[in-house]
Formats: C-alpha cells, sequence, structure tokens
C-alpha cells in the first residue's frame, strides 16, 4: 500500500518563488527603504555612475592647486608691502641710519647708563655715558692719526723701496715680467690724473657734500640716542598703548625679543671685532709691518661685515706688507689670514655670538651678499641684524601661539604636569 506523497512536493507551483529569489526580494526592499540603490544590471558589484555635469556646473579646482593660489597671492602682497617699506627707507636713507646709529649706541651705553643711574640721577647718567663715549672715539682716532703722521716720512721710503724690489721680484723667474711694463703703467697712471684732473676735483667737492651728510647722521643718531637711552622704556611702553588691544601683547612680545637679539648682537660683534684687532695688531707689530695701529683699526670696523670684512682688511695689510717688506712678510700675513678666520669661525662667533644670533652660515653669507647688492657696504653692515631680528621676532611670535603644557588638561582628565 502506498504512502501519499505531499502535496507540496508532488506537485509545485511553477509560479511561486523559489527561497534564495525571496531572500534577494527581501535584502532589495530593506535596501530600498534606506536609500540604496541596487547596482546596475549585468555589473554586480560595480559602482555607481558618476552624475553629468551640467552646463552651469563651475570646474573642479585640486586642493593642491587652491591652497598654493591662497599662498602665492599672500605672498605677492607680503612682497609689495616689503618693496614698500624698503623704498620708503631708500627715500629717507639717512634718517633710517642715523635711528639705526642710535640703536646701535644705546644698546653699548645703555648699560653703563643703567649703571651709573643706581648712584646719580638719570640725566647725569646719560650725559656721561654719552660723553666718555665720545672721548674714548675720538681718542681712538686721535691715536691712529698720529700713528700715521708720525711714520709718514719713513713710510714713503719704504714705500719705495718695495716697490723697487717687487719690480726686480717681478722680473725674475717664473714671471719674467718685462721691466718696461711696470714704467709703461706708472706713465699712464700719470697722464691718467693729469688728463682727469677736473673731474678729481669735483670729485673731492662732492666729497665734501657727503661729508655733511655723515655729520648730520651721526648728529641725529647722537640726538636720538639721547632720549632712547633715557627713556626708551617709556617711549615702547606709549607706542603699544597707542595699538589695538588685541594687538598689543604680540607686539610687546615681538619687540622685547628684537631688542634682545639686537642687543646681543651689538655686543656680540663688538667683542669679536676687538679681539680681531688686538690679535691683528699685535701680530703685526710683532712683524716689524709699518702701520700696524691703523689696519687693527680698519680690521676692528671691517669685522662689522660678517665673513668678507676680515679677510678683506687682512688682505690691504697683506700689501703694506708685500710693499713695505717683501714677500716674505707678506707671505706670513697671508698666513695669518687664515689663522684668524679659524679662530673667528670657530671660536668667537659659536661662543660669542651663538646665545644672540641662531643663523647659518650659509645664511650669514647669502644675507651679507645680499645685503651688499641691494644697498652696498651699509647693505652687508646691515643685513645680518636686520634678518637675525626678524627670525628671533618670528620665533618669540611661535612660542607665544604654542599652548603652555602645564595648563593642558591631562588625557586622563587631570591637569598636566
Amino acid at each position: 500500500m502506498s504512502r501519499p506523497s505531499d502535496p507540496q512536493s508532488s506537485n509545485p507551483d511553477p509560479g511561486a518563488p523559489s527561497a534564495g529569489r525571496r531572500r534577494r526580494i527581501r535584502t532589495a526592499s530593506r535596501q530600498a527603504l534606506r536609500g540604496i540603490t541596487a547596482p546596475p544590471a549585468g555589473k554586480p558589484g560595480g559602482r555607481r555612475p558618476l552624475p553629468r555635469s551640467r552646463p552651469g556646473d563651475e570646474p573642479r579646482v585640486s586642493p593642491t592647486l587652491r591652497t598654493a593660489a591662497a599662498y602665492a597671492w599672500r605672498i605677492l602682497v607680503v612682497g609689495a608691502l616689503v618693496y614698500a617699506v624698503f623704498s620708503a627707507l631708500g627715500r629717507f636713507h639717512e634718517i633710517a641710519l642715523a635711528v639705526f646709529l642710535g640703536m646701535v649706541i644705546t644698546a653699548m651705553l645703555r648699560p653703563v647708563a643703567d649703571l651709573l643711574g643706581r648712584v646719580v640721577p638719570r640725566p647725569l647718567a646719560v650725559a656721561v655715558s654719552l660723553v666718555g663715549g665720545i672721548v674714548l672715539v675720538l681718542g681712538v682716532l686721535a691715536l691712529v692719526g698720529n700713528a700715521v703722521a708720525s711714520e709718514q716720512a719713513g713710510l714713503v721710503r719704504e714705500f719705495q723701496a718695495g716697490f723697487g724690489r717687487i719690480q726686480r721680484w717681478l722680473e725674475q723667474p717664473p714671471f719674467r715680467l718685462d721691466p718696461k711694463a711696470l714704467t709703461d703703467i706708472q706713465s699712464r697712471i700719470g697722464q691718467f690724473l693729469s688728463s682727469h684732473r677736473a673731474t678729481l676735483i669735483s670729485t673731492a667737492l662732492s666729497g665734501a657734500g657727503r661729508l655733511v651728510e655723515v655729520l648730520t647722521v651721526f648728529a641725529l643718531a647722537l640726538f636720538s640716542s639721547v632720549f632712547f637711552i633715557h627713556s626708551g622704556d617709556r617711549q615702547w611702553g606709549w607706542f603699544c598703548d597707542q595699538l589695538p588691544p588685541t594687538a598689543r601683547d604680540r607686539v610687546s612680545i615681538a619687540g622685547c625679543a628684537a631688542w634682545r637679539t639686537f642687543t646681543g648682537y651689538t655686543h656680540g660683534i663688538v667683542l669679536v671685532a676687538g679681539t680681531n684687532a688686538i690679535l691683528v695688531g699685535v701680530a703685526l707689530f710683532a712683524l716689524g709691518v709699518p702701520l700696524a695701529v691703523p689696519l687693527a683699526l680698519l680690521e676692528f670696523f671691517a669685522a662689522f661685515i660678517p665673513l668678507i670684512g676680515s679677510p678683506i682688511a687682512l688682505a690691504v695689510a697683506a700689501v703694506v706688507a708685500l710693499a713695505a717688506k717683501g714677500p716674505l712678510i707678506a707671505a706670513m700675513v697671508v698666513a695669518l689670514i687664515v689663522i684668524i678666520g679659524q679662530i673667528e669661525g670657530h671660536l668667537l662667533h659659536p661662543i660669542v655670538m651663538s646665545w644672540a644670533v641662531r643663523l647659518h652660515p650659509v645664511v650669514v653669507a647669502l644675507t651679507v651678499i645680499g645685503g651688499a647688492v641691494a644697498a652696498g657696504v651699509l647693505g652687508a653692515v646691515v643685513a645680518v641684524p636686520m634678518v637675525s631680528v626678524l627670525w628671533s621676532v618670528h620665533q618669540a611670535l611661535r612660542r607665544a601661539r604654542e599652548p603652555d603644557p602645564l595648563q593642558n588638561p591631562a588625557p586622563g582628565g587631570g591637569t598636566g604636569s
């Protein structure tokens, strides 16, 4: 006797969906309710096609290009502002130079005035420090002038004899210079001076006008330094009070950092220049080179141009030694250039200047050359302290923007250590 079969298994409905198809239908319904569309037919797992761009849609710009453009126009604005500032300073360079020299005098004499101000009234301390500085400078210049005047007669004879020695040395191997060549050079120089006498006289007269400008700049620098030394802090406080309240703190921080760096640079460069001048003076005096004191003073002023000032001054000393004492002493002076350059670069600048100026030597070299190209010798002198001050201001403002770790809450909810 046969068992009756299952009606569902024996008579399946051909139109009923299978179990797998029912699951797919339920999944598609849930995705439709969630806003998820099914992939296109024939492309299982494919990506949704991008919408076509409409005629009014703007083209998309890369975020990198957008950021570069934002930086570019800001750099152009800053460059235009810097150009305007330097153009204004170029039109009024005498005033800018006078203020710069007044700040240098203030950086040198303000500690002396502060020390004297503890025992005497402030105006008297300022007057004593300024008069003492002027007397010191005039005394050094008088010493140099006296040394040149006392050696003038002997210098003429030594230079004439030295020129003859150089001429005979050039006539010998390996140079074998024609004896008539130097004589021809001397005659050409004499002809040039005689034919351009009027030009030389006009140049000398214009030099006299420049001397008046130099004296005016120094007078204005002294006048400014009197007030800077006496009440420079009160003047800076008054200037900060005129600014909006939101900018006072930043300007005050930048000003303090700038003055600290400028004062440190001034003290350091004067100490380095004085050390170089003493070493050069002692060495030239020991070698018997004439004009040892003036050459030492030239080394002192040349050291204010970093990296290139001292070699140029010592090259002048080598020429003087060659004309007065011969090639052997000149070679020793050239060796002195190398030794003093090593002392300055590896001992004096790292020890004396590192706490005030934190610039790489490549940056210093590029700054000096750029300043010399832009404004000559004056630009080479001013460029390094200006860049040092700007860098210190940037560092101070960046540190001021950084949060204090002592006030930051710790991740666990407590205060940081």
